[in-house]
């Protein structure tokens, strides 16, 4: 999906989910072992110097994406072929800045620093099952995302424990269109398998809060949680995400903004889920503390 927030895919106004579809029109990526890895190791000495690693992870997670305030948004930076785990931090999209804010904060709370420690944590949490084959393999829709991620022991969805209800998710939106995407275009049977990872998501439960009821439990979402949010877009199931900064009491949406162009603190969440007519509540994804470390 271009990867979170909606971006119009034709004249006709079809538009496609910001989150995991990101397959429409590649950024230019010109990068070149330079501002991305520079940006990293600049992270990783801040928080050597700070002690990040003795923050809890949600905390250390927000650390890290203040470190990213104002980095433009650009969409499209993961597409290309051969498929491989790109990572950079000329531009973000609402997906790439919370996955690179978790990754870099398992990093840290790893005890590790090399740019290479970062990719083989991207490659965890971005791809099915921490494995990377082909474009199949990377977790487009975010429900698979949430599925495979709390598999992993990375997040946890707490929405049910906050008095959320299921999402009854049927997302077909990429085998139903592949035209849209390079890597399905003229790949039949990588379509087919796309359908049937669909198939599985479709049989899974996921819970998420109705809007109606996202500002009486905001009290209990804490700074560093992973939110995103649901679509009634046909064939998707969440349109944008991001994280949580609490400040005093109020959650604060913390996102890399289609409509800003830029990494930045919204307003609270609630207020944030009001100002788009076809968003309908949100998932509430808390990142777990690593074992062992």
């Amino acid at each position: 999906m271009n990867r979170r927030n909606f971006i119009k895919l034709s004249a006709a106004g079809v538009f496609l989910s910001a989150l995991r579809l990101n397959a429409v029109v590649p950024a230019p990526v010109n990068d070149e072992k330079g501002y991305t890895e520079k940006k990293f190791e600049q992270i990783i000495k801040k928080a050597e110097r700070d002690n990040w690693n003795l923050l809890p992870i949600g905390d250390l997670i927000v650390q890290i994406a203040d470190q990213f305030m104002g980095i433009p948004y650009i969409g499209g930076t993961l597409e290309g072929n051969p498929e491989m785990c790109r990572i950079n931090f000329e531009g973000l999209d609402c997906v790439t800045f919370y996955e690179s804010s978790l990754a870099i904060a398992r990093v840290i709370k790893k005890g590790k620093k090399l740019f290479s420690d970062l990719t083989d944590e991207l490659t965890f949490i971005r791809y099915r099952g921490g494995i990377l084959t082909d474009y199949s393999s990377r977790l487009h829709y975010t429900s698979d995302w949430i599925i495979d991620n709390q598999n992993k022991l990375v997040v946890e969805n707490i929405s049910k424990d906050l008095g959320g209800k299921l999402l009854g998710q049927h997302v077909d939106f990429m085998s139903e269109h592949p035209q849209y995407y390079p890597a399905l275009k003229d790949n039949p049977e990588m379509v087919d398998k796309i359908a049937g990872f669909e198939s599985l998501i479709n049989k899974e439960k996921i819970y998420f809060i109705p809007l109606d009821s996202v500002g009486s439990v905001s009290g209990k979402i804490r700074t560093g949680d992973i939110i995103a949010i649901t679509t009634s877009k046909k064939g998707l199931d969440y349109s944008h995400t991001g994280l949580i900064n609490k400040i005093g009491d109020t959650a604060r949406f913390f996102h890399a903004s289609s409509a800003k162009k830029k990494v930045v603190l919204d307003r609270a969440v609630e207020e944030y889920l009001k100002s788009v007519k076809t968003n309908t509540g949100i998932s509430v994804l808390r990142p777990l503390e690593l074992q062992g470390y």
